[in-house]
């Protein structure tokens, strides 16, 4: 079933209708197990179910078909770092303090990247806080056990997950992207190497299967947070041959990239080796999924399945299209903030139902609190909302304004911003030169035309609650670099267009050429079958 067809149905249906199934009539007093599955840099359309006609997840679609999607969920941060922070906090970015990929370079160090930008961005919080009671320390004070496996991202040594809740890490550390591939042997000081190819995002989800295993008589929390499909993407020969054909058999378009503000973006989702690192992750969704109804605890574990930001069309990768959605990774648009936003209850009937409340990576927090029975800590999730009245099909009449805080230049070509949504409208405060856009996100989704000159009230209405909403939570701001060179910067805007983005055409036909070979093992996965 299609996300369209689904729509239509929930629509049509108009109301959300939920029941106790037997087997929770008969388990009321059984906490459920949890299961989070977070993606990295998975981009809203780059599932079968949310539209793409290239990619195939049917492990993933599964997960939304019996289980709520949340049509207009969010990160809450464009890049991962803040994302990830919130979802452990309940918090937003300016909040805890954690606004940019942790890593990244601010202040005076900016200059030695040769960005020439106009501004240097604002120092960040560079490990997750210790006084932060977190989601894992939260469930394990509740009797949780706690079990953590793949990409971190929060902190070096002494701030890794097990020093933030978690009783068991495997694979989480200070690296954003997968250290030596996606193929063994790989660099990871908490995943040993055990046999040679073996593919990164099976061996995390058999990690996990195996806890559940092992703990299948407890009540169990376990957080499977892939390093897919982060760069550098990687795939088998096998699985890329498939995408490529299937990439010819549906037209392979003569131009690929546009130019958006600072870098060219990809407008086609045809590159056969994200295609194959896209599907490799599913196959791994759905090793874990398998392993639940083995063990037939698929009846009491709620599965919730979403990415930390928007699908990398610019910088990196170039990885793959968010079209019709604006932007990508690091943007400030949609396309950089707009998530899969899945949970699964089992005992609540939500087989294709929507919801288009505007939700938010805070919200797991107390989401998933509530749904375990455990008292919410509302002093900690102070951003987050439980979505359970929603999931049992009541209404939330609180209308809530959500903010995002990035004073920094993304990798991707996004610009120093903050955001703030309330209702349909959608306020982008911009740090180079004090502009806003205000969208209508209702009316126009894709961010097409910007109303601030329109809607000058309601622009200067949003703004002032966007910076007084700052202000309260102290939030950095970036400072103007007094050494700008415009010269030097237009040299580089030229240097982009004129020959950056015909080398990404061209590398993009290689790629879909039949005689592509990155390697002469294909990055170890020729060594074993993934």
């Amino acid at each position: 079933m299609t996300i369209k067809s689904i729509f239509l149905f929930a629509f049509t249906l108009g109301v959300i209708v939920s029941c106790q199934t037997k087997f929770e009539k008969e388990n009321l007093n059984k906490r459920p197990n949890i299961v989070f599955i977070l993606v990295d840099d998975l981009g809203y359309h780059d599932l079968s179910f949310t539209g793409s006609s290239f990619y195939e997840t049917p492990n993933i679609d599964k997960i939304a078909q019996e289980g709520m999607v949340f049509t207009q969920g969010y990160a809450a941060s464009r890049v991962c770092s803040p994302s990830r922070a919130s979802i452990m906090t309940g918090k937003f970015t300016a909040r805890h303090g954690i606004t940019d990929w942790i890593g990244a370079a601010h202040g005076a160090d900016w200059r030695r990247l040769n960005r020439y930008d106009k501004l240097l961005p604002a120092d960040y919080v560079h490990a997750l806080p210790k006084d932060e009671i977190t989601l894992a320390e939260a469930m394990k004070s509740g009797g949780y056990k706690t079990f953590f496996a793949g990409k971190w991202h929060l902190g070096d040594l002494g701030s890794y997950p097990e020093d933030h809740g978690f009783d068991i890490n495997v694979g989480g550390w200070e690296k954003g992207s997968p250290i030596g591939g996606y193929y063994s042997p790989w660099t990871n000081p908490r995943l040993e190497n055990k046999e040679n190819g073996e593919n990164l995002s099976m061996r995390l989800a058999r990690e996990t299967a195996d806890f559940i295993t092992k703990h299948k008589d407890t009540t169990f929390f376990a957080f499977l947070s892939f390093y897919a499909v982060h760069g550098p993407i990687q795939t088998t020969q096998t699985k890329w041959n498939k995408y490529r054909e299937k990439a010819e058999s549906q037209g392979i378009k003569d131009k690929g990239y546009t130019m958006e503000r600072v870098l060219p973006i990809r407008q086609v989702q045809d590159n056969p080796i994200y295609a194959g690192l896209v599907e490799s992750m599913d196959d791994a969704v759905g090793y874990v999924l398998k392993t639940l109804e083995d063990l037939e605890l698929d009846d009491n574990t709620i599965v919730i399945f979403t990415s930390d930001n928007g699908g990398v069309a610019s910088g990196d990768s170039y990885s793959t299209s968010n079209l019709p959605l604006r932007g990508g990774k690091g943007y400030q648009w949609e396309g950089g903030i707009r998530e899969p936003y899945f949970i699964k209850v089992p005992w609540l009937e939500l087989q294709g139902h929507l919801s288009l409340y505007p939700v938010i990576g805070t919200d797991f927090y107390p989401t998933i609190l509530d749904l375990a029975n455990i008292d919410l800590l509302p002093e900690q999730h102070k951003d987050g909302m439980s979505l359970r009245p929603l999931l049992e099909g009541q209404p939330i009449s609180v209308q809530r304004p959500l903010f995002w805080h990035y004073p920094h230049y993304g990798n991707q070509g996004g610009e120093p911003s903050s955001i703030i949504r309330d209702g349909q409208w959608k306020l982008i405060h911009y740090w180079e030169d004090g502009r806003n856009e205000l969208y209508n996100l209702h009316t126009d989704p894709y961010e097409q035309q910007n109303l601030s000159h329109d809607h000058s009230e309601i622009t200067m209405a949003l703004y002032n609650t966007l910076i007084n909403w700052l202000d309260s939570v102290h939030a950095q701001r970036p400072e103007r670099d007094v050494e700008f060179d415009d010269l030097l910067a237009q040299k580089r805007r030229e240097a982009i267009r004129n020959t950056l983005l015909p080398d990404l055409e061209q590398e993009r036909k290689a790629v879909l050429s039949k005689n592509f070979e990155p390697n002469d093992d294909w990055w170890n996965s020729n060594i074993t079958s993934d």
